[in-house]
């Protein structure tokens, strides 16, 4: 059974970090991109940010480009998302996706969800 646990949401000022980790177990997502999506109050769920099997390539969403950085650690089946300059309007829920294919960016589809981790800003 596939399994992928977000962590390392929490509340933060304006101008902080955070870091948030995505574990996936139950089997192994050799040549397939995973990414990271949020969805804020009253809204849809929105595409951030994928990186493909080895790492090599990204894609970002325009407002997170500088601020945002994916990363993947195949070895420990793990992804990170480290989070810099945080501003309230990065306040949402992330999810983390493993997308049936290598390819990047939101019109991948996404077959395995987590089940999200909250990230409140504060201004």
């Amino acid at each position: 059974q596939v399994q992928l646990v977000e962590s390392g949401g929490g509340l933060v000022q304006a101008g902080g970090s955070l870091r948030l980790s995505c574990a996936a177990s139950g089997r192994t997502f050799s040549g397939y991109s995973m990414g990271w999506f949020r969805q804020a109050p009253g809204k849809e769920r929105a595409f951030v940010t994928s990186i493909n099997w080895t790492g090599s390539r990204t894609y970002y969403e325009d407002s997170v480009k500088g601020r945002f950085t994916i990363s993947r650690d195949n070895a420990k089946n793990t992804m990170y998302l480290q989070m810099n300059n945080l501003k309230p309007e990065d306040t949402a829920v992330y999810f983390c996706a493993v997308a049936r294919s290598g390819g990047l960016g939101p019109r991948v589809v996404y077959e395995y969800w987590g089940q999200g981790t909250q990230v409140t800003v504060s201004s």
